[in-house]
């Protein structure tokens, strides 16, 4: 992988060049002007560039971050790459999507937090006509662009990947749903147009995870077929709320999380001095006052906990082996050396369903299931929430 660490510190100049002049460019000239002025080409080889976005994941859920959720496939990458433990998002995702796509920040594209429109410049729930997204600047360059996955930048207000530099493109407006059959809930679209469930172009009982990647893979064939350099936006709804995976996924962890949050957020903390994630002077923060102590919980309690879990892992562990398909992919196709590969979250673990989490359903993680971990890393709320930020939280 010398390669592509090679690759990545390279790019990683050129990309903060460029979101520094969309930035500049919004102030001091107009976007078509940016648009125009395109990218130099690095020595007649420009890399391809993959971002890896997921959905609602805590800082300490991965493996090379400390987690004992098992991501193979992201630890690799970690390893032969670059990783970051000086890193800024949003506190929500509609800003932080808005910040990447734009080099912006958000309320200067114009979502400076959902995707309702609040009557001000910053907060208008969509991108606004005064930015440029990386894949229109890319598809100007020469660039082959498309993105698979959530967009949630202003789809209800007419504002659509198609339009705005991705050549090709299946994206749900908002995210929420991992299996089909779901109505409007599971609606998506394939270059503008809204397929039917059972239409041939997807795959019969497709899971969104597995989506998202086999029709990345399937633009990056177009892209090579095509002699461009690519640009792929994947963007998981994983694992965001209500949490779905497979059965024979959630099985493989039901039990691990009965030692309970005391034990497995030390454990976690140890593992990210070990890493030098975090610094050994920095004490382990202590549990927010709302959140109980493992012990005083009922075995139900505990068991109930532990199967929220459970189901939250398989989502992430599910989402990881994904990644190691697609990496798998560039690397059959002799592009993986001349990939630049980012993975990274929207934002960090998320407390919206309080403290006891949600867990209904006759099969909690089926489609038909409603399942709240507090969401994204591990959280149930604010309990596994304090396990999954562990050790971002309150620093």
């Amino acid at each position: 992988m010398k390669a592509f660490t090679k690759v990545a510190a390279c790019w990683t100049g050129v990309a903060i060049d460029l979101l520094v002049g969309l930035a500049v460019a919004q102030i001091r000239v107009n976007p078509a002007m940016v648009r125009s002025a395109g990218l130099p080409s690095a020595g007649g080889s420009r890399p391809n560039i993959v971002v890896i976005l997921v959905d609602d994941m805590g800082f300490s859920d991965i493996g090379c971050y400390g987690g004992e959720i098992p991501t193979p496939a992201i630890d690799r990458l970690a390893a032969g790459g670059l990783r970051f433990t000086q890193f800024y998002d949003t506190a929500r995702c509609c800003p932080t999507r808005a910040a990447l796509l734009t080099g912006l920040y958000s309320h200067q594209a114009g979502v400076g937090h959902m995707t309702e429109d609040r009557g001000a410049p910053g907060y208008r729930g969509r991108l606004n006509d005064h930015c440029v997204t990386i894949a229109e600047v890319l598809h100007d360059a020469g660039y082959f662009t498309a993105v698979t996955g959530k967009w949630h930048v202003g789809q209800n207000f007419g504002v659509v990947p198609w339009q705005r530099g991705f050549q090709r493109v299946l994206n749900s407006p908002a995210g929420g749903f991992y299996y089909q059959g779901r109505g409007r809930e599971s609606e998506m679209f394939l270059d503008g147009r809204l397929p039917a469930e059972d239409d041939p172009a997807l795959p019969p009982g497709w899971y969104s995870t597995d989506l998202w990647t086999e029709y990345g893979v399937k633009f990056v064939d177009e892209a090579i077929a095509a002699k461009k350099p690519f640009f792929l936006y994947l963007a998981h709804n994983a694992p965001h709320f209500p949490l779905r995976a497979p059965q024979q996924d959630i099985a493989k962890f039901r039990g691990r999380y009965a030692a309970g949050w005391d034990k497995l957020r030390a454990e976690r903390y140890a593992r990210q001095i070990s890493l030098g994630i975090v610094d050994k002077a920095w004490a382990l923060s202590p549990l927010l006052p709302e959140v109980s102590a493992w012990d005083r919980l009922t075995a139900a309690e505990q068991d109930r906990f532990d199967h929220v879990m459970a189901i939250y892992a398989a989502v992430v562990a599910h989402m990881d082996a994904s990644v190691g398909r697609l990496v798998d992919a560039l690397r059959d196709r002799g592009v993986l050396d001349n990939t630049l590969l980012l993975f990274l979250p929207d934002n960090g673990a998320n407390a919206e369903s309080g403290p006891k989490g949600l867990l209904e359903g006759k099969m909690p993680g089926s489609s038909s299931s409603e399942v709240f971990q507090g969401q994204s890393a591990v959280s149930v709320g604010r309990t596994w929430f304090c396990r999954s930020t562990t050790e971002a939280k309150r620093r």
